[in-house]
């Protein structure tokens, strides 16, 4: 009956979130559309702002925004300090449109973000989407593609660029978009600024930056962030340290500027929760410990050349070097299929009652460790160099480039019996030895080649076109069990287009339409752990290295944009496609294996309308996403195999997600937010078909709704200026404490009452349920700016 009652709550917050998307989105559109035929009046001398922004990753002309053939968002760290997130994640999550966050891992800067539906993701395994830049480096680590938020320099952060879709120019991994970060500077940042800010939960957090210009058009700027958290959830404490330190000249015609950035993090996130664990106690953890060590080293080399006033060279060079340690207490694999095989118990002699399942005796059975620590060391190093040039010509802009990168990586993996103690931690047996499962030395070669070039065909008409060339050479040595195995190479190659255009309307709006192509190359850790004959862990035990095919994204999209009296507006309808995506497929044992899946699809509309009424600031975003598997075949989920159907949704995603942000500025001195983030029911990973078991033959399924349930939060911000460079603020983050979850997955609990079953001591229930990642609860943040 609770579980029922569960059910049908979760069920009914659903359908009351989607009902406040499309009543937000009712709201705020309708009276923007009813005004849309009319030309917006503009107070005599005024002129619409023309925001140029980047054309492709690296510096250069710039492009006017109004003229690309779909919608990039643009933060500056200006509105980014205004929206007073927690970080940069939390910032684009409540204020970019199509943009959500599963709190997977717990850990602030460890979340997984998603922008319609693909994902930029710190979690090893994930099926990556988005290509991340700053200054023009790609920073998706090489091992994975994924992404350390932690290493990010925040106080350095000028300004950051989302541009959507498959997009060539951004190359590698650019399916679902790209996100590009650009540094301050001495010239564009002079000056120093401090900030230092603190939460009930004991999370503090200290910013720190100066720009100075000197004589000779020398300049430089170093920013610095230091974090250190407590944790709202138990055993979750984390702290993290990064300087960014630049130095440049400009030189008439000429700008150059190097760059080092540094950073070490060590950051604990305890992931999902069983759904009785979590009705106990939200901040409780499952098993722990789960830390994650980072260190970073890079440095920068930028320059630009202007032959005149409309053609530009541009290069950069870098080299980088990363490092990540971690250390996992998990439920041995041994153990799980002991409990799941001698369920029944044993007889007073110590023989299994269920012989033909279990092959242990009781002493046997006593005897296993329940836990085991699982440690990964990973050392990777990068260089690369990159240039583009730009000119224009009348009408015409002619863009072409080419970036060079080279990696290599090391992987090592050990494991070490454990001992599981009544709070879930999981201790190393000092007698037993850590052991290698297996490693891996992999290195990886991309090149490519572009060319992009625009004309205005007609005083409102503007033509896009471009096209890039790929060539990626993937290579592995791989050391398991078996020894070392012969070492591996793949090379892929894609020449991937994109056509669109703009056409401005006599009442003000432009419609764009926009096709493109992007692909992602299998990674050294995806090729590594690729037959599903020998399946790996995640952290991997790699296994053996058989061919994967490189995944190919098509963007369609067309759109509206246009300004209002007071703001601006942009509708846009898009569909992507991937084929030969690549997916993760976990086994009963927690292991698993990489794949291609035939296709999926993500297709649906964004909506964004910002307006000012005076002192007030209205933003209001809307997204609806329909991300499903575009063809038939099956999932390994680790708790069951789910029969994939044409049209099934993909996990972890919701359909309809709103935002809507109010700012007040009272006075000079003192300003007033508040925002609302609303997102509908997500599907839970193995939930997919609404099955919790597998079927068996003459046996009606188990059904369950194991969806999670929707959510909606307010959330609250003030600052006061008592003088000129002196600034308080506070906020108030789940104002109403509600208790919500971003993410949910179907997954073998042993810890049903808080314990670990032990079949020794008597007849258990193995079973499934549902494991969630909780969302954090209601936090205050008071701080201080000085700026000088």
């Amino acid at each position: 009956m609770e579980l029922r009652a569960s059910i049908q709550q979760a069920f009914a917050s659903r359908h009351r979130t989607e009902r406040v998307c499309c009543f937000l989105a009712a709201a705020v559109l309708a009276p923007c559309a009813a005004a849309e035929p009319e030309r917006p009046e503009k107070p005599e001398g005024t002129m619409p702002v023309v925001e140029i922004v980047g054309f492709a990753p690296l510096p250069g002309l710039g492009i006017e925004r109004d003229l690309l053939p779909y919608p990039v968002q643009l933060a500056t760290e200006k509105t980014i300090r205004k929206a007073g997130g927690e970080n940069l994640s939390e910032y684009m999550s409540r204020n970019l449109t199509g943009v959500n966050v599963n709190e997977t891992s717990g850990s602030p800067f460890q979340n997984d973000l998603t922008f319609r539906g693909f994902r930029a993701s710190p979690v090893l395994g994930s099926s990556q989407g988005i290509s991340v830049y700053l200054d023009g480096v790609r920073v998706n680590e090489a091992f994975g593609d994924v992404i350390n938020w932690d290493m990010l320099p925040e106080s350095a952060i000028g300004s950051l660029l989302l541009v959507p879709g498959a997009n060539p120019l951004y190359g590698l991994n650019t399916l679902g978009g790209a996100l590009a970060f650009t540094t301050k500077s001495g010239l564009s940042h002079p000056g120093g600024e401090f900030e230092f800010s603190l939460t009930d939960e004991g999370r503090r957090r200290a910013d720190a930056s100066y720009g100075w210009q000197g004589t000779g058009g020398w300049h430089s700027f170093i920013g610095a962030t230091w974090f250190d958290d407590d944790g709202w959830r138990d055993h979750s404490s984390g702290h993290l340290g990064n300087v960014l330190v630049k130095v440049g000249r400009s030189l008439g015609a000429t700008d150059w500027s190097a760059s080092l950035l540094g950073g070490r993090s060590r950051l604990l996130g305890n992931g999902l929760l069983p759904d009785s664990l979590y009705e106990a106690d939200r901040h409780a953890v499952y098993t722990y410990p789960d830390t994650t060590r980072n260190r970073l080293v890079q440095g920068t080399l930028n320059l630009t050349h202007r032959f005149s006033q409309d053609s530009e060279l541009s290069a950069t060079a870098y080299a980088r070097n990363s490092r990540r340690d971690t250390v996992n207490g998990d439920v041995s694999e041994e153990y799980d299929d002991y409990v799941e095989d001698c369920a029944e118990g044993f007889d007073a002699s110590g023989a299994p009652l269920e012989p033909d399942e279990c092959g242990f005796t009781l002493a046997e059975g006593a005897a296993l460790h329940p836990g085991v620590l699982n440690t990964t060391s990973t050392r990777q190093e990068s260089r690369g160099i990159s240039a583009a040039f730009s000119t224009r010509r009348g009408a015409y802009r002619l863009d072409a480039g080419f970036s060079f990168d080279h990696s290599e990586a090391e992987y090592a993996q050990f494991e070490q019996e454990a001992f599981v103690t009544d709070a879930r931690e999981v201790i190393g047996d000092p007698n037993e030895e850590r052991e290698p499962s297996s490693s891996v030395v992999g290195s990886a070669r991309a090149l490519g080649v572009y060319v992009a070039g625009s004309w205005a065909a007609s005083a409102g008409t503007q033509l896009t076109a471009s096209a890039r060339l790929n060539r990626a050479r993937v290579s592995n040595t791989l050391t398991n069990e078996r020894g070392v195995q012969p070492r591996e190479s793949f090379t892929y190659t894609r020449l991937n287009p994109s056509l669109g255009i703009t056409h401005r309307l006599g009442n003000g709006a432009t419609v764009f339409a926009n096709v493109a192509q992007g692909n992602r190359v299998p990674t050294v850790i995806e090729l590594g752990c690729a037959d599903p004959e020998n399946p790996c862990r995640l952290p991997v035990g790699l296994q053996a290295d058989p061919y994967l095919k490189q995944v190919v994204a098509r963007t369609i999209e067309a759109g509206v944009r246009g300004r209002l009296p007071g703001g601006n507006y942009w509708v846009s309808l898009h569909r992507t496609v991937n084929r030969d995506d690549i997916l993760f497929l976990s086994s009963p044992s927690r292991q698993g294996y990489f794949a291609n899946f035939e296709r999926t699809r993500h297709q649906g509309l964004d909506a964004t309308v910002a307006r000012q009424f005076g002192p007030v600031n209205v933003h209001f975003a809307y997204s609806y996403l329909e991300a499903v598997y575009d063809a038939d075949g099956e999932l390994f989920t680790g708790a069951r195999n789910v029969e994939v159907e044409r049209g099934m949704r993909l996990a972890g995603l919701p359909r309809h997600s709103g935002k809507l942000s109010l700012d007040w500025d009272a006075s000079p001195q003192l300003r007033f937010g508040a925002d609302l983030q609303a997102a509908s029911s997500l599907l839970s990973q193995g939930n997919e078909d609404g099955l919790i078991e597998d079927p068996e033959e003459d046996e009606e399924p188990e059904r369950a709704d194991w969806r999670v349930r929707g959510h909606a939060l307010v959330n609250l911000r003030a600052s006061y200026r008592p003088a000129p460079n002196w600034e308080v603020f506070a906020r108030i983050s789940n104002v109403f404490d509600r208790r919500y979850e971003t993410y949910g997955a179907v997954a073998p609990d042993l810890f049903p009452n808080g314990q670990v079953l032990r079949p020794h001591e008597g007849e258990v229930e193995p079973g499934h349920t549902r494991f969630v990642a909780p969302g954090a609860p209601r936090t205050f943040v008071a701080g201080l700016r000085y700026t000088f």
